[in-house]
């Protein structure tokens, strides 16, 4: 008779990559065909600044004018490259797909995961429906430049968005490879592209603003504080509302984090990924939003920043360019907004596969599979009906501004933000025991992560604000199309969660579930 086999199963066949996620607990189940540079793609994607930049450029003129740009631009990053640097420090030690829920459960527990993963769920889902409405907007208004269609209709805008959803389904249903192929082009069309707006904005416009004008100038259309640009309500107040130009442009960068299981040396080059995503959205981003402030067009010799709010960029590239010009440019960045969608719906239904196979999400078996393409084809499909619901609202407007989809905006930037800020802080309340992955912030994690968190606490509670009178209940000329439903959403369903993990949830979700057998796990502890 042979001798018994004494050997571990299967576990010296694991490559590094694998070894690590068994180590973690997780079998590989998805392909692991991305790079490194595919895994900073899909975050720059998703940043995406001709999407985010050119989308809410009209919040940051109303709320502040032109520093609302050349100032806060530069200083939020800077918080968020931060925020990018603790996050990269997680991702190295714990590359998972539901990687921020994933933090959350090892460093604080079953509950802290559920909170963290719901959070972040609803935020993906919310900047994949935001981001796909964004796109839908600027092809009906490229369409409008050239004289395909006749009037601005928030119905045609609706019906753009789901074609939008439909095509970005399809393509993510393909195989993993076949995205990662797209996100790399679509690196080089935000660079080139960008660059291309920059130069045509520099030489096209017959006139531009001064930098005195970029730089000082003030401006206040929010329609708070009778439009003045010297009280604290505006410094305080205004200013920050703008904000959401900076902080929902440079979100989304976790998706270096839900694609880590399908990237190559994950521990360093998800971790780089994210952050360098960051970093070069940041600098690439504002100089594009530079060279839009320097071609706002002037009436009368004065800057006609009263009429960007409603009209956007749109209206700053047709007035200062010409039809012609202006529509390529909306051309090329629709199509940039195109790509950065169907990046977000790649990651929102990683996460939604990796949360499901930890049985958080009712109906998990069916988010939690993969087809023969080996991509969570349902998740996919899902996430985008979702987004399409959420963004219902948006049919309805105010004074021609779709005010539902800066709450959409609003809600993905609250919920993904909130989401980062608690495995941040675990990590930070963990000290010197938290177990560092191959990329580390060393002992600045101290005050990083400390300075990471109170800035996404003290920018959520400013997003949650009403941002126009129309939208405060208190005000006569209350108008519910105009209400800031973010914190309505957000904290509505927190208690939702708090009441279904009080009653039900925290009798069975224990945290991530283990898909690997026991003794591969013991093999790499």
């Amino acid at each position: 008779m042979p001798p018994e086999s004494t050997s571990q199963p299967s576990a010296p066949h694991l490559s590094e990559d694998e070894a690590h996620l068994a180590k973690l607990g997780y079998k590989q189940e998805l392909a692991r065909s991305w790079s490194g540079f595919s895994n900073f793609a899909i975050s720059f994607s998703i940043i995406s600044i001709l999407a985010g930049c050119l989308t809410t450029y009209g919040a940051g003129i109303a709320n502040g004018g032109p520093v609302s740009i050349s100032w806060s631009w530069p200083i939020i990053s800077v918080f968020i490259l931060i925020i990018g640097f603790t996050m990269s420090e997680l991702v190295s030690a714990m590359p998972t797909s539901g990687g921020i829920y994933y933090w959350s459960s090892k460093l604080g527990g079953p509950a802290a995961g559920f909170f963290t993963g719901w959070l972040n769920l609803i935020g993906l889902v919310a900047v994949t429906a935001s981001v796909a409405y964004g796109c839908a907007t600027f092809f009906h208004l490229t369409f409008l430049a050239w004289g395909w269609q006749d009037a601005f209709s928030l119905n045609t805008v609706f019906l753009f968005f789901l074609v939008i959803l439909v095509f970005i389904t399809v393509v993510n249903i393909f195989s993993s490879h076949l995205l990662a192929v797209i996100n790399n082009v679509s690196v080089w069309w935000h660079v080139a592209g960008a660059a291309f707006l920059v130069v045509v904005l520099i030489v096209v416009p017959d006139q531009h603003l001064s930098v005195s004008q970029v730089f000082t100038d003030r401006f206040n259309g929010s329609g708070w504080a009778d439009g003045s640009t010297s009280s604290l309500v505006y410094f305080f107040a205004i200013i920050p509302f703008g904000f959401i130009l900076t902080q929902y442009t440079i979100t989304g960068f976790d998706a270096s984090v839900h694609l880590s299981e399908e990237t190559q040396g994950a521990a360093k080059t998800a971790a780089r990924g994210l952050w360098q995503s960051i970093f070069y959205s940041a600098v690439g981003g504002y100089i594009l939003l530079l060279a839009v402030t320097f071609a706002i067009p002037q009436v009368d010799g004065a800057p006609d920043y009263a009429s960007i709010p409603a009209g956007g960029v749109a209206y700053i590239f047709d007035t200062a360019l010409g039809s012609t010009w202006g529509g390529l440019l909306l051309f090329v960045s629709s199509c940039a907004q195109l790509f950065c969608a169907t990046a977000c719906l790649t990651s929102t239904s990683r996460m939604m596969f990796a949360f499901s196979r930890d049985r958080a999400v009712p109906g998990s078996r069916l988010w939690s599979k993969v087809n023969a393409q080996r991509t969570p084809a349902n998740a996919v499909i899902f996430a985008a009906a979702l987004g399409a619901i959420i963004t219902l609202p948006a049919l309805k407007s105010v004074n021609g501004i779709p005010t539902a989809f800066y709450a959409v905006t609003s809600v993905s930037v609250i919920g993904l933000y909130f989401s980062f800020a608690i495995p941040i802080y675990l990590r930070w309340r963990a000290g010197d025991s938290f177990e560092v992955g191959s990329w580390n912030n060393g002992a600045k994690y101290k005050w990083m992560n400390l300075v990471a968190v109170i800035e996404i606490v003290v920018v959520g509670i400013m997003l949650m604000l009403p941002t126009s009178p129309f939208g405060a209940p208190w005000r006569d000329e209350f108008d519910w199309a105009a209400v800031n439903y973010a914190p309505i959403m957000v904290l509505g369903v927190l208690l939702l969660l708090a009441l279904w993990w009080t009653t039900s949830a925290k009798k069975w979700f224990t945290g991530p579930v283990k898909t690997i057998d026991e003794d591969v796990v013991n093999a790499f502890d």
